[in-house]
Protein backbone atom coordinates (compact mmCIF):
# COMPACT_ATOMS: atom_id res chain seq x y z
CA UNK A 1 0.00 0.00 0.00
CA UNK A 2 1.00 3.20 -1.07
CA UNK A 3 0.35 6.31 1.20
CA UNK A 4 1.24 10.00 -0.01
CA UNK A 5 0.37 13.09 1.45
CA UNK A 6 -2.20 15.19 0.09
CA UNK A 7 0.65 18.07 0.23
CA UNK A 8 2.69 16.23 -1.73
CA UNK A 9 -0.07 15.42 -4.85
CA UNK A 10 -1.16 19.02 -4.25
CA UNK A 11 2.64 20.47 -4.48
CA UNK A 12 4.48 18.02 -5.90
CA UNK A 13 7.17 17.86 -3.45
CA UNK A 14 7.43 17.25 0.08
CA UNK A 15 11.06 19.56 -0.05
CA UNK A 16 11.29 23.15 1.31
CA UNK A 17 14.31 25.09 -0.50
CA UNK A 18 15.20 28.64 0.31
CA UNK A 19 17.05 31.35 -1.49
CA UNK A 20 18.87 33.77 -0.18
CA UNK A 21 21.32 36.68 -1.03
CA UNK A 22 23.00 38.93 1.21
CA UNK A 23 23.71 42.66 -0.46
CA UNK A 24 26.77 43.34 -1.28
CA UNK A 25 29.16 43.91 1.69
CA UNK A 26 29.83 47.54 1.46
CA UNK A 27 26.79 48.84 0.95
CA UNK A 28 24.97 47.09 4.16
CA UNK A 29 24.45 49.64 6.74
CA UNK A 30 26.36 48.71 10.00
CA UNK A 31 24.84 48.69 13.66
CA UNK A 32 27.36 48.90 16.33
CA UNK A 33 25.32 50.60 19.26
CA UNK A 34 21.45 51.47 20.28
CA UNK A 35 21.38 54.78 18.14
CA UNK A 36 22.76 53.40 15.15
CA UNK A 37 19.61 50.74 15.40
CA UNK A 38 17.32 53.74 16.55
CA UNK A 39 18.63 56.09 12.86
CA UNK A 40 17.62 52.63 11.13
CA UNK A 41 14.54 52.32 12.76
CA UNK A 42 13.37 55.32 11.93
CA UNK A 43 14.57 55.91 8.50
CA UNK A 44 11.89 53.22 7.54
CA UNK A 45 9.36 52.58 10.03
CA UNK A 46 5.64 54.96 9.95
CA UNK A 47 6.67 57.51 12.42
CA UNK A 48 3.24 58.91 12.32
CA UNK A 49 2.29 55.62 14.64
CA UNK A 50 4.58 55.72 16.93
CA UNK A 51 1.98 57.54 19.42
CA UNK A 52 -1.02 56.13 17.95
CA UNK A 53 -0.24 52.42 18.31
CA UNK A 54 2.17 50.00 19.89
CA UNK A 55 4.51 48.22 17.33
CA UNK A 56 7.11 45.51 17.39
CA UNK A 57 10.28 45.49 15.22
CA UNK A 58 12.95 42.89 14.08
CA UNK A 59 16.04 44.33 12.62
CA UNK A 60 18.15 41.47 11.72
CA UNK A 61 22.27 41.35 11.11
CA UNK A 62 25.24 39.78 10.41
CA UNK A 63 27.81 38.60 12.22
CA UNK A 64 29.62 41.42 11.41
CA UNK A 65 26.87 43.72 12.98
CA UNK A 66 25.57 44.98 9.18
CA UNK A 67 22.19 45.57 8.91
CA UNK A 68 20.31 42.69 6.55
CA UNK A 69 16.93 44.03 7.00
CA UNK A 70 13.97 45.75 9.44
CA UNK A 71 10.40 43.71 9.65
CA UNK A 72 7.49 44.66 11.33
CA UNK A 73 6.70 41.93 13.66
CA UNK A 74 3.13 42.97 15.02
CA UNK A 75 0.88 45.90 15.83
CA UNK A 76 -1.19 45.95 18.41
CA UNK A 77 -3.13 49.04 20.34
CA UNK A 78 -2.64 51.65 22.21
CA UNK A 79 -2.38 49.53 25.81
CA UNK A 80 0.13 46.57 24.69
CA UNK A 81 1.33 44.30 21.48
CA UNK A 82 1.00 40.62 21.47
CA UNK A 83 4.88 39.32 20.14
CA UNK A 84 5.42 35.96 19.05
CA UNK A 85 8.46 34.57 19.72
CA UNK A 86 8.38 31.43 17.06
CA UNK A 87 7.52 34.02 14.25
CA UNK A 88 10.23 36.70 15.77
CA UNK A 89 12.65 33.35 15.12
CA UNK A 90 11.21 32.14 12.00
CA UNK A 91 12.51 35.42 10.17
CA UNK A 92 15.67 35.55 12.13
CA UNK A 93 16.34 32.09 10.20
CA UNK A 94 15.06 32.97 7.06
CA UNK A 95 17.28 36.28 6.77
CA UNK A 96 20.15 33.98 7.89
CA UNK A 97 20.74 36.32 10.76
CA UNK A 98 23.45 36.00 13.42
CA UNK A 99 22.46 38.66 15.70
CA UNK A 100 19.56 40.32 16.27
CA UNK A 101 17.87 43.79 17.83
CA UNK A 102 14.32 44.40 18.60
CA UNK A 103 12.22 47.40 19.33
CA UNK A 104 8.96 48.64 20.53
CA UNK A 105 6.85 51.10 20.79
CA UNK A 106 5.33 52.98 23.93
CA UNK A 107 2.61 55.36 22.63
CA UNK A 108 2.39 57.21 25.72
CA UNK A 109 5.32 58.79 25.33
CA UNK A 110 6.62 56.76 28.79
CA UNK A 111 10.11 55.28 28.77
CA UNK A 112 9.98 53.13 31.80
CA UNK A 113 10.69 49.59 31.26
CA UNK A 114 7.68 47.79 31.79
CA UNK A 115 7.84 44.12 33.85
CA UNK A 116 6.44 42.34 30.56
CA UNK A 117 9.19 44.17 28.59
CA UNK A 118 12.01 42.79 30.89
CA UNK A 119 10.21 39.17 30.92
CA UNK A 120 9.41 39.26 27.71
CA UNK A 121 13.13 40.06 26.27
CA UNK A 122 14.36 37.37 29.20
CA UNK A 123 12.32 34.85 27.09
CA UNK A 124 13.80 35.89 23.53
CA UNK A 125 17.12 35.93 24.75
CA UNK A 126 17.02 32.31 25.99
CA UNK A 127 15.18 30.98 22.39
CA UNK A 128 17.87 32.64 20.38
CA UNK A 129 20.51 30.96 22.65
CA UNK A 130 19.68 27.80 21.45
CA UNK A 131 19.45 28.69 17.77
CA UNK A 132 22.75 30.55 18.11
CA UNK A 133 21.63 33.83 17.30
CA UNK A 134 22.85 36.77 19.17
CA UNK A 135 19.98 39.16 20.92
CA UNK A 136 22.07 42.35 20.86
CA UNK A 137 19.28 44.57 22.35
CA UNK A 138 15.99 45.42 22.41
CA UNK A 139 14.59 49.69 22.64
CA UNK A 140 11.56 51.10 23.36
CA UNK A 141 10.85 54.23 20.95
CA UNK A 142 9.07 57.18 21.25
CA UNK A 143 8.09 60.19 19.60
CA UNK A 144 10.83 61.74 21.54
CA UNK A 145 13.37 59.60 22.14
CA UNK A 146 14.63 55.92 22.71
CA UNK A 147 15.34 53.87 25.57
CA UNK A 148 17.58 50.53 24.93
CA UNK A 149 17.46 47.57 27.74
CA UNK A 150 21.35 46.88 26.82
CA UNK A 151 22.11 50.07 27.98
CA UNK A 152 20.05 50.26 31.51
CA UNK A 153 22.22 46.63 31.50
CA UNK A 154 18.36 44.97 31.72
CA UNK A 155 19.47 42.45 28.98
Amino acid sequence: MNLELPSINLLGSSEIELHYKRPLFNTMVSITCAEDADKALRSCINLKQLDLKECFWLITLTTAHRLIGISESTVGNTGGVIVSTKEILQIALKANASRIIVAHSHPSGNLKISDSDKTYTDKLKKACKLLDIELLDHLILTSESFLSLAYEKVL
